[in-house]
């Protein structure tokens, strides 16, 4: 800018603080077993996963292009052809910043014909145990989730539930997600997948196959909730749900929002009250701009 013939730069505003929740991919359930893991959960607001405290809040730059990653969800596992088995994939990490959250650890398999994988995966919340072999569920992230519940085995053949961001999965059943305020009202967010014969725990995870003859196949997580697939049954098709897509919001004063550049497929910028709001339910970018 020049003004009466002095060259001067633009002013930069003092950095400015940024509430967020960041989830991650939820992962699928496993063939004849266990509910997929929740993804990880990070947030600044209300409730943040794997019963840790509370989040930070960001400080960020203006003129800086902050990239945004959405983790998708984990295939669901199943069995292939000549009994080959396989476990739930694990969901992809989402990312903020400096903040990145876990995807949730695959569902196990009961099986173990084929090349595999067949145990429960590790992740932002850890995958249900099988409903026959591999029973045991896998750990979630400190911080992020809870571990995985363990499968019965030949009395039930029920799979394990599914660690969810909020509680442990229990027996079948996937543990319940986060609930959170962050845009002003509560929503709960990364439920883990049930296993087989389960239901599955509140925020977005899928319940898992009921019976060969009646509703068989694990059902998917919900899209941008971080929630796990439930577990599938015992026959070719009857498949583990996949895990739903993560999501990531951000929270700043509108006194500070300056209209920021957004880029992406699907980004819902609003403002309510005070505060303005981005939602990133798929990849994109976001800079705030300097002060002329």
């Amino acid at each position: 800018m020049n003004i009466l013939g002095i060259l001067t730069q633009p002013s930069v505003p003092p950095d400015f603080t940024v509430d967020y929740l960041v989830v991650a991919g939820g992962a699928g359930g496993g063939g004849f077993g266990g509910g997929g893991g929740a993804g990880g959960l990070r947030c600044t607001v209300t409730n943040t996963g794997g019963g840790g405290t509370l989040e930070t809040a960001l400080s960020l730059l203006p003129a800086t292009n902050y990239t945004v990653t959405i983790g998708a969800g984990g295939a669901g596992g199943g069995i292939g052809a000549g009994a080959a088995y396989t476990a739930g994939a694990s969901g992809n990490n989402s990312i903020f910043s400096t903040i990145t959250s876990d995807g949730g650890g695959g569902g196990a398999t009961g099986g173990g014909g084929g090349a595999g994988p067949f145990v429960a995966g590790v992740g932002g919340s850890g995958g249900g145990g099988g409903a026959s072999g591999n029973l045991t569920g896998a750990a979630g992230t400190a911080n992020q989730g809870f571990a995985g519940g363990d499968g019965v085995g030949a009395t039930t053949y029920s799979g394990g539930g599914g660690g969810g961001a909020g509680v442990a999965g229990s027996g079948a059943t996937g543990g319940n997600g986060v609930a959170t305020s962050i845009t002003g009202s509560s929503v709960t967010y990364g439920g883990g997948g049930g296993g087989l014969t389960g239901t599955a725990g509140s925020g977005g995870g899928g319940a898992g196959g009921i019976s060969i003859s009646t509703n068989p196949s694990g059902q998917p997580g919900t899209a941008n909730t971080g929630g796990g697939g439930g577990g599938g049954n015992n026959n070719v098709g009857q498949d583990g749900g996949a895990g739903g897509s993560g999501v990531v919001i951000l929270r700043a004063p509108s006194a500070s929002y300056l209209s920021a550049t957004t880029t992406g497929a699907n980004v819902n910028t609003y403002t309510t009250g005070s505060n303005t709001y981005v939602v990133f339910y798929a990849p994109g970018t976001i800079t705030w701009p300097l002060l002329q």
